[in-house]
């Protein structure tokens, strides 16, 4: 494919949501690299800023606080151009977060199945909603409490099963434009 920076010139970013183990790190990678987009991982950044884990930060100031540090983040980030963000699970739980994604650009959720997002993150720990329930049926649940807000925040709904990085990339830059 090679680097086909897409609009350079735009200032619009491409911000990944979706629930764990979706895929958001793996496309935000591939949309780095072949076109050419800054990447930012969002829990990354968190945690490097930190100088913490993300299960120390929730057992020791909560979630309330590590969200309002995304929140942060991404205000940090309307200066910036050209970027694909890769959101940490919850961050569009927030409406206020959604807000500041979408004045800056598109909003893509990445969908995966429960099954799919399990034989994902299964060996993960850090993961700390799901340490203790780490099975299908508990991410389900999770999956559909967030998926109304993960819908209503979407500009595009990509679905992730079964698909390979380039298939869903080409998906999302058709649909962003």
């Amino acid at each position: 494919m090679g680097n086909r920076n897409i609009n350079a010139g735009t200032n619009h970013h491409i911000y990944l949501i979706g629930f764990m183990g979706s895929g958001k790190s793996t496309i935000a990678g591939y949309l780095h690299r072949e076109y050419g987009m800054e990447q930012v991982e969002m829990d990354e950044q968190i945690v490097m800023e930190e100088g913490r884990s993300i299960g120390d930060i929730f057992a020791r100031e909560g979630e309330e606080y590590f969200r309002t540090l995304e929140t942060e983040l991404l205000k940090r980030l309307q200066e910036k151009e050209n970027v694909v963000v890769s959101c940490g699970g919850g961050t569009a739980m927030r409406e206020c977060n959604v807000e500041e994604m979408k004045r800056k650009g598109k909003i893509v959720l990445l969908s995966a199945s429960p099954e799919t997002v399990y034989e994902r993150v299964r060996v993960s720990h850090d993961r700390p909603l799901l340490e203790g329930n780490m099975n299908v049926e508990y991410i389900k649940e999770l999956m559909d409490a967030r998926r109304p807000k993960y819908e209503a925040a979407a500009d595009i709904i990509v679905s992730t099963d079964g698909r390979s990085a380039e298939e869903i990339c080409r998906e999302i830059m058709e649909q962003v434009g």
